[in-house]
């Protein structure tokens, strides 16, 4: 499980360095071989390529007619980018999906259990702060979150 945040930066060829917590994890789990795709809110997920293709299969088999569906596989699928870590933990993070999530310099990597996001760095600071203020106004927790117990 991928928890946690790390700030990177980004280098001038375009690659990130996966921290040494993670390494061991993507090594085992799937080899080094890795999957980056865009998020709806303007961020890059990466998977490692097991978890990438039941996803996928999940997605693709999902009856497309449903234009919401259609729309999800063109957005995950259609930028879909394989990438493999090299063994100093790097990875190179494509310019179209760079570009796509704005990523300049500074960059956040967010553990999210069985993925990890990253994030402009700028531009998480602003989501979370967001987040964190709606949270803050809401009086009610949607059904899936009712029983949770923090």
């Amino acid at each position: 499980m991928y928890r946690g945040i790390t700030h990177l930066t980004l280098d001038e060829k375009g690659r990130i360095s996966i921290p040494a917590k993670y390494r061991g994890e993507i090594v085992a789990s799937c080899e080094g071989q890795l999957v980056i795709t865009v998020d709806a809110v303007h961020c890059l997920m990466i998977f490692g390529l097991p978890e990438w293709e039941k996803l996928e299969r999940k997605l693709m088999d999902t009856p497309n007619l449903d234009k919401q569906v259609r729309r999800l596989q063109r957005l995950l699928v259609g930028h879909a980018s394989e990438c493999e870590m090299s063994r100093q933990g790097r990875i190179l993070v494509p310019p179209p999906l760079r570009e796509f999530a704005g990523l300049e310099k500074q960059v956040t990597l967010v553990g999210q259990g069985k993925k990890l996001e990253l994030w402009d760095s700028a531009h998480w600071n602003q989501e979370r702060d967001f987040w964190l203020r709606e949270e803050g106004a809401s009086e009610s927790l949607s059904q899936v979150l009712e029983n949770l117990s923090i």
